[in-house]
């Protein structure tokens, strides 16, 4: 193939090249007939196949835009919450399924970016706060999409953590932040899943926008990472098609109607641009073309009822039951309640822009308790389009409430306030949603919110009800699934992929989001979501990690393998597993690992492994960890690579963030040393401190004895003088030794050091 790839660049006039490089139209590359080059299609994920018909919306963001009709899958947000690697492979074989009906090439998705602020407008799509969480999900999702022949597109690379401004804004970011967080699951996904095609997103990072950015489009994305795709835009995002393409973009889209292929072919007949670069993008789009070609299956249908009840097994293995006190679910059915909130009978079950989908089915939970003949009250509490308090519907509401033995209140966040195109300006959900359940609460004690939303939310009335269960945007299936929960034909099983902040100025990057009109600055660094509530010791309303059940586990027996290794060796960490209550669950367990001394700057604890175990009443499994490099590497600016310190690291394992149920350690020994660069400005302890300087730190010793002879007694126990002097530069010594001590001597001190 790679033969007749260069065959047929070299038939190619220096106009078709350069043509291949834009869109054809708004979905589908451009296509060469003379050379029998097919087109490939594009269509919006990533949580359904949104196959648009219409060219009249560029962007794909009109919901009312004509498209075929698909599964609607539970969004980004709810699949991360199932933390089943599985599951989410069925789901991208799915997608793969019915891209394959559609005659789709390339699926955009899936979004990975990390969820850096609660109030993103977008993070509906995204999977977690958490680079790990983010990228073993990714992996399998593509992996599925493309074992059915169709390619993904991963997205948005990178650092588009917000929507404001997202088509302008310069990201200002240091390098270990940009590696540990925003870039590792990129990273990982690319080298693992292998993508067929990465989209570039619009913002700059420190300067540069991604479209023109050879940093990461090149050095980082092509050569370190040794990605074989292409490399597409964002639709709309390219700011100068030459430039773009000399950094390491391949295709733009949509169309430019021919604008971009005459500016590339301006650049190479000027010799601002090598025609060699033209040559690699075309080389790298055919690559794909050919292989989406080869893979494509004529008359091909998937199963839409299969995929309608994959659907519903995604959203409650994706529930996530937040409190449940005095153990109010699962309601038993012939249970004497009652469904108030509108939502009940209008889900929110996918979010708005570019994602949206025309599902194939969809039922709520009140036609679902209909069609299973429940006996129940409804009353409708709050009107959706609009946050003014409606006192008809509230005292209808506490009416109903009254006559029953529990209440379920269905609340949420309309599409209004959460969608793609604006940033959220609170966590709140509307004002008398909150009244509703305030009012409800004074007749009625026994209350279990159902929330709809596809990002966290605050909960004033938390105390005021007994259990909480978080759906997300759960997709068609929702009302079905719902009901499989809330009545106990299945125990929840879901975790939050995010944490929930107390209030939103505890979030970390509060101060800093969503930036000026200009440029929003990462200054809260590696310290994202968990990490930092960890670090400043802060309790958030539902941490990172957090899910209850309806059965009970027990964690014990924890030993490892191996208790010292090297950085290149690695260990197996083992514990036991006991479902201990009533009823078939699963439990997420998971794995952090905390850095007991480190010379950078850590978070108290750093997830790096998880799996999901099903257990029937009584039964135990071992589960088993593997320990290596990456589970204990940082990345170090002075190396530019993945970094393991010597030291003792403390595994610990749990249901949460911070319910960390088992603990023990490891000692490992890094084959690989930061070479130290000493000067003049160095610290005088950072030199004592280390014993294999030998000759130099002797000479430095008895400079220091020279510097303090005539005191030397007076000062052998002073902490005071003896922090100065470690903490002080070493050519501080010249000023305050009176001539005693040169810079010609520290010089020669210098070289030593330099030489070791």
């Amino acid at each position: 193939m790679e033969h007749y790839i260069h065959s047929l660049i070299n038939k190619m006039t220096l106009e078709e090249k350069a043509s291949l490089t834009s869109g054809m139209d708004v979905w589908n590359s451009q296509e060469i007939k003379r050379l029998e080059i097919p087109s490939l299609k594009f269509a919006n994920g990533p949580h359904g196949v949104r196959n648009q018909k219409e060219s009249v919306d560029l962007l794909g963001v009109s919901k009312n835009a004509e498209s075929s009709y698909a599964t609607c899958f539970p969004s980004g947000s709810s699949l991360a919450s199932s933390w089943d690697i599985n599951l989410i492979e069925e789901v991208g074989k799915a997608l793969g399924k019915e891209c394959q009906e559609e005659g789709v090439s390339i699926l955009l998705g899936p979004g990975i970016n990390i969820k850096r602020s609660p109030l993103c407008g977008r993070n509906f799509e995204y999977f977690s706060e958490d680079p790990y969480l983010t990228s073993e999900l990714a992996i399998n999702y593509i992996k599925g999409v493309q074992s059915q022949g169709v390619g993904t597109s991963l997205k948005h690379f990178a650092v588009n953590n917000q929507e404001y401004r997202r088509m302008s804004i310069d990201v200002l970011i240091d390098e270990r932040t940009l590696r540990e967080i925003y870039l590792y699951s990129f990273e990982k996904v690319i080298k693992k899943a292998r993508p067929w095609s990465v989209m570039s997103s619009y913002n700059k990072v420190n300067g540069t926008h991604l479209s023109e950015n050879h940093f990461l489009l090149t050095n980082i994305l092509k050569n370190d990472w040794g990605f074989e795709g292409f490399v597409v835009s964002d639709w709309g995002s390219v700011n100068d098609s030459d430039k773009a393409l000399q950094a390491g973009l391949d295709l733009e889209m949509p169309s430019s109607n021919g604008a971009s292929a005459k500016k590339i072919i301006s650049a190479i007949k000027r010799n601002k641009l090598n025609e060699e670069k033209l040559d690699k993008a075309v080389e790298n789009i055919l690559k794909i073309i050919f292989k989406a070609t080869n893979n494509k299956r004529i008359n091909f249908f998937y199963n839409k009822e299969s995929h309608h009840q994959l659907s519903r097994k995604v959203a409650r293995e994706s529930m996530i039951l937040l409190k449940n006190d005095n153990n109010i679910l699962p309601l038993k059915k012939n249970c004497k309640f009652a469904v108030i909130g509108e939502l009940a009978k209008k889900p929110r079950y996918q979010g708005e822009g570019s994602s949206y989908v025309h599902p194939t089915k969809l039922e709520s939970f009140y036609d679902q308790i209909m069609k299973n003949n429940f006996t129940f009250s409804y009353a409708q509490g709050y009107n959706l389009e609009n946050e003014r308090e409606c006192e008809a519907l509230v005292q209808e509401s506490k009416q109903v409430a009254k006559q029953v033995d529990t209440v379920i209140v269905f609340a949420g966040l309309p599409s209004r306030l959460e969608s793609e195109g604006y940033d959220r300006k609170d966590l709140s959900i509307p004002i008398n949603q909150q009244k509703l359940i305030e009012s409800i609460s004074k007749v009625q004690g026994n209350i279990i919110v159902v929330l709809n939303n596809g990002s966290p939310v605050n909960m004033p009335w938390l105390p005021k009800v007994k259990g909480v269960l978080e759906t997300y945007f759960g997709g068609q299936a929702i009302g079905e699934a719902l009901l499989d929960v809330i009545f106990g034909k299945v125990s929840p099983s879901g975790k939050l992929a995010e944490t929930f902040p107390e209030q939103l100025s505890h979030n970390p990057s509060f101060l800093n989001f969503p930036g000026d009109i200009e440029n929003v600055k990462y200054n809260e660094e590696i310290f994202v979501g968990y990490r930092y509530y960890d670090m400043k010791n802060i309790s958030p309303l539902f941490p990172f990690g957090h899910g209850l059940s309806y059965t009970t586990f027990e964690y014990s027996d924890i030993s490892i393998s191996r208790s010292n290794i090297k950085d290149s060796e690695s260990a197996l960490v083992r514990f036991k597993l006991k479902n201990t209550g009533v009823m078939e669950g699963k439990e997420i367990v998971q794995l952090y690992i905390n850095d007991v001394e480190s010379s950078v700057i850590k978070p108290p604890k750093e997830l790096k492994g998880f799996k999901k175990v099903t257990l029937i009443p009584d039964a135990e499994e071992i589960v088993e960890f593997k320990l290596d490099k990456q589970t204990f590497s940082h990345y170090s600016e002075t190396l530019k690579d993945w970094h393991v310190e010597s030291g003792t690291f403390k595994i610990l394992i749990g249901s949460s963030s911070q319910d960390i149920k088992l603990k023990w350690h490891i000692h490992v020994s890094s084959n690989t040393s930061i070479p130290n660069e000493y000067h003049i400005n160095s610290a005088i302890g950072d030199i004592l401190d280390n014993p294999d300087l030998g000759w130099a730190v002797n000479k430095l010793q008895d400079l220091i004895r020279i510097f303090i002879k005539e005191d030397l007694e007076n000062l052998q126990g002073d902490d005071t003088f003896t922090e100065i002097i470690k903490n002080a530069p070493l050519k501080k010594l010249i000023p305050f030794s009176n001539g005693k001590i040169t810079d010609e001597m520290l010089q020669k001190i210098v070289e030593q050091l330099n030489a070791n």
